[in-house]
């Protein structure tokens, strides 16, 4: 290999080393950026990290604008690596796109465009006609895949979903009756707390409210702030005001989405207690889970766990809406009569849309993982 050659690699070495640094730092964002998707940027002069950000909690600053007060002066002639393009636009802030020529950058590596058609490519070129170096594509793959939520919110209007489920040995989702049953150990139960706090919202149907009374907050320590907004589905209203979701509404926002005929009444009670209440139109007297799911989108929603439980995970199997599967498998065995997690067309379903891409233990339990084809 040439002198250049090597020199080439190892500088194409070092952009994939920076771009994973930041899409490290972006992670950091997720649960918390939204409706922002949550980037992440690190700023490199002379082979040294000088500035690092992510996006803050509520979507501001931005994670380039993060980097850069933290870089101060040393921005100038540096190299700029970021997860997603910078914005080239008006909201809320100035554009970043402008604080970058500002700041004397004089390269960026950019892992992808963004799909906003408010930006959509003219960030890029915005830099470019500051006279900036733009690199695209570094990280490109990981950067998808980080960034899929946002992706999808901007293609087609809907965030990308989570599917869990703790299913035993035996194939059950729950005790007969709906009676409760710990299915998975104390580390799957920490995992499940850890993707609540990586999701900007939790969904669940009013059966699993009804029976299990749930909080659906983050419990790991020190992340109770972490916690995501709460979605439930309620066609008539029937969530009790006495539940735990309801009473800690004003704490962790707290959406429930009703029916066009639930009682308008409860939907005033349950205003009062701090709940967010839309209403969605119903076929057969069942939701049109895509049109939830956009409207969860137009409220900015870019990261949805569902852990509804069997009802709701075959209907988003149905609809074919389910992008990713996170399945804990037991050892424990329910015994006849017990909830299944998945019917025979779910588990179809699952393996037509989905692909197995990796198992992991848990304490005692399994967690699968399924991406979609």
């Amino acid at each position: 290999m040439s002198a250049q050659s090597s020199a080439m690699a190892h500088a194409v070495t070092d952009d994939q080393r920076f771009m994973a640094l930041a899409l490290a730092l972006g992670h950091r964002g997720f649960g918390r950026a939204w409706p922002n998707p949550a980037v992440g940027a690190v700023i490199v002069k002379d082979g040294m990290l000088v500035g690092r950000g992510w996006t803050q909690p509520g979507g501001r600053p931005h994670a380039e604008i993060e980097a850069l007060r933290r870089a101060g002066a040393a921005a100038r002639g540096a190299t700029l690596y970021v997860t997603l393009e910078p914005c080239s636009h008006y909201g809320k802030t100035p554009p970043c796109a402008d604080a970058i020529a500002a700041a004397g950058i004089a390269r960026v590596v950019s892992a992808i465009e963004d799909p906003n058609p408010k930006v959509a490519g003219s960030g890029h070129a915005r830099l470019r006609a500051a006279g900036i170096a733009v690199d695209i594509g570094i990280g490109a793959d990981a950067a998808r895949r980080h960034h899929a939520g946002h992706i999808l919110r901007m293609r087609e209007g809907r965030p990308h979903v989570t599917l869990k489920l703790a299913v035993s040995a035996d194939g059950k989702a729950g005790a007969a009756g709906r009676r409760p049953f710990a299915i998975t150990g104390d580390a799957a139960r920490d995992r499940v707390h850890l993707l609540r706090a990586q999701s900007d919202a939790i969904m669940i149907g009013i059966g699993t409210a009804l029976a299990d009374d749930p909080v659906l907050t983050c419990r790991l320590p020190g992340m109770t702030d972490d916690s995501p907004l709460r979605v439930v589905l309620d066609s008539a209203l029937r969530l009790p005001l006495g539940s735990r979701l309801v009473q800690t509404a004003r704490l962790t926002p707290l959406w429930v989405i009703a029916g066009p005929n639930a009682p308008g009444e409860v939907e005033e009670a349950l205003r009062r207690s701090g709940v967010d209440v839309m209403r969605a139109n119903e076929t057969d007297g069942r939701f049109d889970l895509e049109v939830v799911l956009k409207l969860l989108g137009t409220r900015g929603i870019t990261r949805l766990l569902s852990e509804g439980g069997p009802t709701v995970a075959t209907a988003l199997l149905a609809a074919d809406l389910v992008d990713e599967a996170i399945l804990f498998h037991s050892t424990k065995i329910v015994g006849s009569g017990a909830v299944e997690a998945l019917e025979t067309a779910a588990r179809l379903s699952l393996e037509r849309q989905l692909k197995h891409v990796g198992s992991l233990p848990v304490g005692t339990d399994r967690e699968d993982i399924y991406e979609r084809r």
